[in-house]
């Protein structure tokens, strides 16, 4: 496995691979790796002939400095991690490396972009955009991978792509979680074994949820998951969103849609740290 930090190295690398007409793989990750991440790499591995996995803390993502402040930095981990699982090239950029000016590109994806997340985090996504975009430039990958946690964020990737008209298929991968059922972050190292424990109810309110679904109106299931994760001591809710799986708009009726996804985000503990999830109804 090679560690390289500059795009110039990161192509010249990959030369010799394209030139053969060998698959390129990318998975974007912005360190401190779970096995969430390392199921991803497993599967590039298998189905590309490279696999390049960016390790890059984006900043333009982050409209909360204390946020970026807080995010876990743990690059020789994260590589020891990549070569155990497959990984080719490990793409660890600078801020200067990727942003050498800044960058004043605007996106906008209505509306998928403008709710949940786009709605509680503003900037968010064009910063995703904005260094999802240039990873692709610089890495011109036949196929990325990305985790279904962040279920907001492939929709907008999805949309960046068809805009651009960028030549990569977006493979979306499974939530991997823990034995308690959280969903693996790389924001759970920031909480306590207490606050962990906590934090596992978040999912477990999500499926008791689908069997309330069964008997109850939408309506009633939305307040359902937020009056009893808010009864968790140490847990907050700041949204649950029932959606269009497809156009992310929120919905009123079971029979609205045939693709329906439950979207929340809580803060847990003390600091308190921001946790996102999802379920599928139907």
């Amino acid at each position: 496995m090679k560690l390289v930090h500059t795009i110039e190295d990161l192509q010249r690398n990959l030369a010799e691979a394209r030139a053969k007409g060998e698959k390129i793989g990318l998975v974007p990750t912005m360190g401190a790796l779970h096995e969430g991440h390392a199921s991803l790499v497993r599967r590039c591995a298998e189905e590309n002939e490279v696999t390049v996995v960016s390790v890059f803390l984006n900043p333009t993502q982050f409209n909360d400095k204390k946020d970026l402040e807080k995010y876990p930095r743990t690059l020789d981990a994260d590589c020891r991690l990549l070569e155990s699982v497959g990984a080719d090239i490990v793409f660890a950029p600078s801020v200067e490396e990727m942003y050498p000016q800044p960058d004043n590109r605007k996106f906008s994806y209505p509306p998928v972009d403008s709710v949940m997340e786009g709605a509680f985090r503003p900037g968010h996504f064009n910063g995703v955009c904005q260094i999802v975009s240039k990873l692709f430039a610089a890495v011109a990958p036949d196929r990325a991978y990305f985790g279904e946690k962040d279920f907001q964020q492939i929709a907008v990737i999805r949309a960046m792509v068809e805009d651009l008209h960028i030549e990569v298929e977006i493979i979306s991968c499974p939530v991997v979680r823990e034995q308690s059922g959280l969903a693996m972050s790389s924001r759970n190292t920031l909480l306590t074994d207490g606050e962990r424990a906590i934090a596992a109810n978040i999912f477990g309110v999500l499926m008791k949820s689908k069997n309330f679904a069964s008997g109850h109106t939408l309506n009633e299931t939305r307040r359902y998951v937020i009056d009893s994760l808010n009864a968790v001591i140490g847990l907050e809710v700041q949204y649950f969103s029932i959606v269009d799986g497809e156009t992310l708009q929120e919905l009123e009726e079971w029979t609205d849609s045939d693709d329906i996804v439950g979207c929340i985000t809580v803060f847990c503990g003390s600091q308190p740290i921001r946790l996102i999830d999802h379920i599928r109804y139907k």
